[in-house]
């Protein structure tokens, strides 16, 4: 008997996750440092959270950048230089003195280097080395995030509240750091490195495009003016900063802060939103595949619209204990946190064609806009009325409001099949949306 080995993909996809475990350490951090060093240093809530606004901003913004970059250097180099930086950025903090520091070691350093691990290196992973089963990967790697919430949070907290927030700061930079061997020596950019198809790449399946003559910086910013003639861009991004703003920018930020204004401890609150990770993963999964089956304009519709609801009903459930109501919410909550993942990169792969990953980073730029007006917005809520709770109720209005964005797209889908759309949902789209070459 003989033995099938994995695909060469599958391989390529698992040196990916371990990496984005490793970025997803230090976003998990903020939330539980931000107590910790507000009691040392007397900063203001606001303050810290301008500085992982500038983190999510810049988490953002170097995205598109950073999946053209990835398109002429290569992922493993890009990749293995994003884990330096952030191990950096983890480490140099516990040397700092002033809130400007912290801006530039977790808003800069962090930012850039996780931002290039972003989802348009997910993006990149699921269209060059698949073709089968392309959303179920979309979502085993977005699930990485989560994972790594799920395995730092915990630790993270019990670090802070044991040896304080230096040595949690320090535990990230070694995790971090960790990975770049293993990057450098199983990560590769594209099939033809290894004399391989992709996954389920059959013969008249076209081989993965070849990279764009230019620079990185101008095919990225290229990719930006043609898709923002399209509404499509503008829809899908839309939705993609109110997904921000309702996730990292509010919840995974501010959760335990407000879980500790209601008398809960700070391990018990990090413990429930490690919780979100774990069903994060099982939703995100679950999404991945039913982006293979289901339409992907009406998943987005379904899943904003029931984040939405549940972000109303969270200020009454906050309590000192974490009794079952909020468990319930754990539970929605997790499973819907970055299910909206998969299905917009698919949308982006339609609209846009060979440059879809490209345009997943700067739809992911608007993800990141959206978190870091919310990490601000919600840090001077609590600062001016000593309460989340407009916070929330704001978070889940917008979430509806993201719902019906992404169902104006079943408006489109029409158009490009049966001609100009008549009355029904109040968005014309233009006759055709060629994608992107």
């Amino acid at each position: 008997m003989t033995s099938r080995r994995p695909h060469t993909a599958w391989l390529v996809a698992a040196v990916a996750f371990v990496a984005l475990i490793g970025a997803a350490g230090f976003r998990a951090t903020p939330s539980v440092m931000l107590q910790p060093l507000h009691d040392e240093f007397g900063w203001s809530l606001g303050t810290i959270s301008a500085a992982v606004s500038v983190n999510l901003l810049l988490y953002g913004l170097t995205a598109p950048f950073a999946a053209a970059l990835m398109e002429k250097l290569g992922m493993r180099r890009v990749v293995a230089g994003a884990l330096v930086l952030v191990s950096a950025g983890s480490g140099l903090t516990v040397f700092m003195q002033a809130s400007w520091q912290l801006v530039l070691c977790w808003g800069v350093l962090v930012g850039l280097g996780t931002g290039s691990m972003a989802l348009g290196f997910v993006a990149i992973v699921a269209n060059r080395w698949f073709v089968r089963g392309r959303g179920l990967v979309t979502g085993l790697l977005t699930a990485g995030g989560a994972t790594g919430q799920l395995v730092f949070l915990p630790l993270l907290a019990r670090l802070t509240g044991a040896y304080g927030w230096r040595t949690a700061a320090l535990t990230v930079a070694v995790a971090a750091l960790a990975v770049v061997p293993l990057v450098w020596w199983r990560l590769r950019d594209r099939p033809a490195d290894l004399g391989v198809a992709a996954y389920g790449a059959g013969p008249d399946d076209p081989a993965p495009p070849a990279t764009p003559p230019g620079s990185a910086a101008r095919n990225a910013l290229r990719s930006l003016r043609t898709a923002a003639r399209t509404r499509a861009f503008w829809l899908l991004a839309g939705g993609f900063a109110i997904c921000g703003a309702t996730t990292n920018g509010l919840v995974g930020t501010h959760f335990i802060p407000a879980a500790h204004d209601h008398g809960m401890g700070g391990t018990t609150a990090a413990s429930l939103l490690a919780l979100v990770g774990l069903f994060d993963i099982a939703g995100t999964i679950a999404s991945g595949w039913l982006t293979d089956r289901v339409d992907s304009r009406l998943l987005l519709g379904g899943y904003y619209a029931l984040r939405g609801l549940s972000l109303l009903v969270l200020p009454s459930l906050f309590a000192a204990t974490a009794h079952p109501s909020m468990v319930v919410f754990i539970l929605f909550y997790g499973l819907d946190w970055v299910a909206t993942v998969p299905p917009t990169v698919a949308l982006c792969r339609e609209y846009f064609g060979a440059s879809g990953a490209v345009v997943f980073g700067w739809v992911f730029a608007s993800h990141q806009f959206g978190a870091a007006i919310a990490a601000t917005s919600a840090g001077l809520v609590r600062d001016r009325l000593g309460s989340y709770d407009w916070a929330w109720y704001g978070a889940g209005t917008l979430a509806l409001t993201a719902s019906l964005l992404s169902l104006m797209l079943l408006a489109g889908r029409r158009t490009r099949d049966v001609g100009p759309a008549g009355p029904g949902l109040g968005l014309a789209f233009p006759p055709a949306e060629p994608a992107i070459t």
